[in-house]
């Protein structure tokens, strides 16, 4: 596996073969810092540190500079296990030359009152997000892509299909334009493959739902396409979780199986308008013997001006799923969005040759 194969090298580049010495402080820093720039998978490098000894506390200090570098969950899982363990351990002491050459650190996180705030405004933005929402058509355009090898090295598009989605009083309605280029009158679900759905609004209102009742936790401040966001992270149980996870062999015979998945992520909050701007989701807890057994998410809102008026409408989307070797991801964006009228419409001339919408800088 590609994601493996690039943790190897890390390893050996760092030195970190020390035999019964463990990792030194120096070590540590440049393996988190590493994996974290080379986006690593969270779950390879917190089973990686689970295997390792250190003979130095691992403080709250160190840990929230590595929360603020942006490790994922179960990482910072690991370091929490690390840190009851070395309780007992001297504080390490750090390399003054590579103290130096270091980036300022993060504000201080907002207080617990004040986070507790930021996420209650959060959850009212959201609960009221489908009721302010206009009338509005746009496009969705869904780029699949497939890999075999189950490596996440060797990507092959599948297809490219393009649907007209209009959004009239809280209901959506899709209608297939094109797959390939190609005109089409076939429905979505007549291709087989990944699909996604909840991307406009479903996935936001349950997420902030009483019944949902998600945990969050601090995580960083960051940068999100230039603005400034408070960084959560996010979990929710199997029990009370809406996500649900369907598959289908493709024929009568195989049937349908459906489950529902607890997930942990992280949630963006704009730190402007208070609004969620992107939310991050892996599954957790997915049966032994479900034809899936890896899926995560991610969706992007954006502020979207429509008639003079702007309003935060789904920007974009990703999702990855592997089932047994085969790897799928969706990459899904939400173009041409215009107020609903009799007349609105979207044509094939302006749909013909769209390139993908930009690569969001570093997150910093």
């Amino acid at each position: 596996m590609r994601t493996a194969r690039r943790l190897l090298l890390l390893v050996l580049a760092i030195g970190v073969l020390a035999g019964q010495a463990g990792l030194s402080y120096t070590q540590l820093r440049q393996f988190i810092k590493s994996s974290v720039e080379q986006n690593l998978r969270d779950r390879d490098v917190a089973n990686y540190l689970k295997r390792q000894v250190v003979r130095f506390a691992i403080t709250d200090r160190l840990v929230e500079e590595f929360v603020g570098w942006g490790i994922g969950p179960r990482t910072l899982k690991a370091l929490e296990a690390m840190q009851a363990s070395t309780a007992d351990f001297p504080e390490p002491k750090a390399d003054p030359a590579a103290a130096a050459k270091q980036k300022p650190r993060q504000p201080p996180p907002p207080s617990p009152a004040e986070q507790k705030r930021i996420i209650a405004e959060a959850r009212s933005k959201a609960r009221a997000y489908t009721e302010e929402l206009p009338n509005y058509v746009c496009l969705q355009l869904t780029r699949r892509f497939v890999d075999p090898t189950g490596l996440e090295m060797d990507w092959l598009k599948h297809d490219e299909i393009k649907t007209r989605v209009s959004y009239y009083d809280g209901r959506e309605d899709y209608e297939m334009l094109s797959v390939n280029d190609v005109a089409t009158t076939k429905g979505f679900a007549d291709l087989g493959g990944t699909r996604t759905t909840g991307e406009f609004g479903t996935i936001l209102d349950s997420l902030f739902a009483a019944d949902t009742d998600a945990q969050f936790r601090w995580a960083r401040h960051s940068l999100l396409r230039g603005s400034p966001v408070y960084v959560f992270h996010l979990e929710v149980p199997q029990y009370r979780s809406s996500w649900s996870l369907t598959w289908s062999g493709g024929t009568a015979a195989d049937g349908m199986r459906t489950i529902r998945a607890g997930y942990t992520g992280l949630v963006y909050v704009d730190k402007k308008s208070g609004s969620v701007v992107r939310i991050v989701m892996e599954a957790q807890g997915i049966p032994k013997g479900f034809p899936m057994q890896e899926a995560r998410s991610r969706l992007d809102y954006d502020f979207i001006d429509l008639s003079g008026e702007s309003f935060l409408l789904p920007l974009k989307a990703q999702t990855f799923v592997r089932s047994g070797r085969v790897l799928t991801r969706n990459e899904l964006e939400f173009r041409l969005y215009r107020k609903f009228t009799a007349e609105a419409t979207i044509t094939f001339e302006e749909i013909e040759g769209l390139e993908p919408l930009p690569e969001d800088p570093p997150e910093e």
